[in-house]
């Protein structure tokens, strides 16, 4: 069963690797992303504790609306996704290697994936019955899809940095902990509510953000862009592919 946390993982990361064609990242550097991101599950799990106990003292009702809006968007989403955007800001916003686009969503869908792995294995370790392969397969495609979002305005605010943009770089950051911020608090907001109507649009939810998703992220991946102050960072046989201006249409 624990496989089961690790090897959808592994699929997602290997796809995501695949399609890093223009220059691969260094191995040592995603290792150190899934491992730091695996760390933040720490911040996430006392964090977490400490919502639940203010929780306690001001929703009486668990199951009310009010409490599981809270629970999802603040001490679910943002702890979670604010903690992986710390650990992809420190360790790369100044590395070397990220010198084109995309590499945001590979160090992006790094850290998630650490992230999701302990998550799932916690998970799995706290609970059983039919209903646990569903949940982490759920939470793994999830974390990847907002980690998608958060690397595409992650790279485009490395991009505007590098073309002397500061203001249109800071607003590209906060884009990239905002929406995926959003997302997954919606995300896990239609789970926990358990009721028929949440269920159903969060299946159609699911559905349109999984096709936005993979088509942005092979259009990514094809129109790969050379971030500007960063071409001394290119080896001389990997400048096969080098677009133009990066794109900032939004999903």
């Amino acid at each position: 069963m624990y496989a089961l946390a690790v090897v959808p993982a592994l699929v997602l990361f290997l796809i995501v690797w695949r399609y890093d064609t223009v220059e691969k990242e260094p191995v040592s550097l995603l290792l150190k992303l899934v491992f730091c991101g695996a760390l933040t599950i720490v911040s996430a799990v006392l964090i977490g504790l400490f919502g639940d106990w203010i929780m306690h003292f001001c929703v009486d009702d668990r199951s009310s609306l009010i409490y599981i809006i809270i629970d999802s968007f603040i001490f679910t989403a943002l702890v979670e996704e604010g903690g992986k955007f710390l650990v992809l800001k420190m360790i790369t916003w100044k590395n070397k290697e990220f010198n084109y686009t995309f590499d945001g969503v590979v160090y992006a869908v790094c850290v998630a994936l650490g992230f999701t792995v302990i998550e799932n294995v916690i998970y799995i370790f706290r609970n059983s019955g039919d209903n646990v392969i569903l949940r982490v397969i759920l939470m793994i495609v999830g974390h990847a899809l907002f980690a998608v979002f958060m690397g595409y305005y992650y790279g485009l605010a490395r991009y505007a940095k590098g073309a002397g943009k500061k203001k249109t770089s800071a607003l590209h950051l906060a884009e990239a902990v905002v929406v995926p911020i959003l997302m997954h608090g919606f995300y896990v907001f239609c789970l926990r509510t358990e009721k028929t109507v949440f269920l159903i649009i969060f299946a159609v939810y699911e559905i349109l953000i999984t096709v936005v998703t993979v088509r942005q992220f092979l259009k990514l991946s094809k129109n790969d862009t050379l971030i500007p102050g960063m071409e001394y960072t290119v080896s001389k046989d990997g400048d096969g592919k080098k677009g133009g201006a990066a794109d900032e249409s939004k999903m």
